[in-house]
């Protein structure tokens, strides 16, 4: 028996290479799926299974493109109701794979469809749990995501019946394997851990603590941030089907000369997707950064609409990457790059705008002058713990619609954790008329060892 996790750290997302005498399953693949097909004839084996835990929000699945490329059967949960041929397990359906089996159990909560799959090794042992977004390391899945079919409080508490009537009562070594970890916007406080027991989620996870259904619903629902929009679209596509991949990453990766690519920014975004340092020293106007170093995927679809058609600035030879990483969301809009980058940009004498970049000397100096906004875009979870004293506090994610708050006549100079989040920020004031823009070199990470004054939030 061979279980692989496949994690990807742009979504935290987890999917899971299964394999028992030559019979294999994929459950939950991303949207590229020939790393699957390629890992299977490398062992000499046939993907017999996909496995689905329930239809996705945060990122396009795999699974129509795996099938039809190896035959495997797409398996859902109870209640799955696709625009396309799967098979719906009964909840304790067993499927055999080679000399493993592996049990569908229904644990509606995250979405009604939802099923965790437990794997019973070659003793007939419950061995492993893929539990796909009910039970993460040190979390559970949200309950808001159905908009208005269901609520939140509904399938909050299909949730605590789930956990405690499935999962719980399984055996304290069973190894949990979630679809995601910490990053993920599918739930709340998930743990950087990508796999647990089931005994130590028992100890430390604040779902599976003893509670009422009433308190477990008050305290899974309170304080939950509003998903990405970008979430209904996903659940859709998954639902209802998608273009193949290999189709898809053609008609997007035009390559656009000069002046094409200056036509299409008439009504295309330009999306830079080079490391926030490069993009600072040189980018063109009205470009936002969003880098491949980082959890590209979740920015993108947290801060431009689906449907936005987008042209791309990016390293050579990224150009296929980004396209695969932005359809992996479910961008599939993008009018093409520009053909030889920043350095061609440049050298045809085009203008070009920049970021100033400030380290902690300099900053201690800004903060002691008193002249410039100091502006922290973390999540409030982080700022909570502390952040530069008198900061203005706004998320990454509300920026856009908070900008009336801001005067394009100061000079803002913003930190997030490490100045990924900062230089996003930071483009995204550039683009809307703000020049006067510093990004802090480091952020956080570097300024808790400064004596630079820290406090609890101030707020908007």
């Amino acid at each position: 028996m061979v279980i692989e996790q496949l994690y990807t750290n742009c979504l935290a997302e987890a999917a899971y290479y299964i394999e028992s005498n030559g019979e294999i399953a994929i459950i939950d693949p991303l949207r590229e799926v020939k790393p699957y097909i390629e890992k299977a004839n490398n062992n000499n084996g046939k993907i017999k299974y996909v496995f689905e835990t329930h239809f996705h929000a945060d990122f396009v699945s795999g699974h129509i493109d795996l099938a039809n490329a190896t035959g495997a059967q797409i398996v859902y949960g109870p209640g799955a109701d696709a625009s396309y041929e799967v098979y719906n397990a009964a909840d304790g359906e067993e499927f055999k794979l080679g000399s493993i089996t592996i049990k569908a159990l229904h644990t509606p909560g995250h979405t009604p469809e939802s099923t965790c799959y437990l794997l019973y090794d070659e003793s007939g042992k419950e061995y492993a749990l893929f539990s796909g977004d009910t039970l993460f390391i040190g979390a559970v899945g949200r309950p808001d995501l159905l908009d208005g079919k269901m609520s939140k409080e509904e399938l909050a508490g299909m949730m605590y019946d789930s956990l405690r009537n499935k999962i719980m009562p399984l055996p304290d070594d069973v190894i949990v394997y979630p679809a995601h970890g910490a990053g993920s916007q599918c739930g709340k406080g998930l743990s950087s851990e990508t796999s647990s027991s089931l005994g130590e989620q028992k100890k430390s996870n604040y779902a599976l603590q003893e509670m009422t259904k009433e308190e477990f619903i008050k305290v899974l629902t309170d304080d939950m941030p509003p998903p990405p929009a970008y979430f209904f679209q996903d659940a859709r596509i998954n639902k209802e089907g998608y273009d193949n991949i290999d189709n898809v990453i053609n008609q997007n990766s035009k390559p656009l000369s000069i002046d094409e690519f200056k036509q299409a920014t008439k009504d295309a975004l330009i999306l830079d997707t080079r490391d926030p340092n490069d993009f600072a020293e040189r980018f063109v106007p009205n470009s936002i950064n969003i880098g491949l170093s980082g959890t590209f995927a979740v920015w993108v679809g947290t801060l431009i609409d689906i449907n936005q058609p987008l042209v791309l600035v990016t390293d050579s030879g990224k150009e296929e990457e980004t396209v695969m990483r932005l359809a992996r969301v479910g961008f599939e809009n993008v009018v093409g790059y520009l053909e030889g980058g920043i350095n061609k940009w440049m050298e045809a004498g085009e203008e070009i705008k920049s970021v100033g970049q400030v380290d902690m000397d300099q900053l201690k100096a800004i903060y002691e002058a008193r002249e410039d906004v100091i502006l922290d875009v973390r999540k409030p979870s982080e700022t909570d713990e502390a952040h530069i004293k008198g900061a203005l506090i706004i998320p990454l994610s509300d920026l856009e619609k908070s900008l009336d708050k801001l005067d394009t006549a100061n000079t803002y100079t913003i930190n997030c954790r490490s100045g990924y989040r900062s230089m996003v920020a930071a483009s995204i004031l550039k683009k809307n008329g703000f020049d006067k823009v510093n990004n802090v070199l480091g952020g956080f990470n570097a300024i808790r060892e400064t004596s630079i004054p820290q406090e609890s939030p101030i707020g908007v």
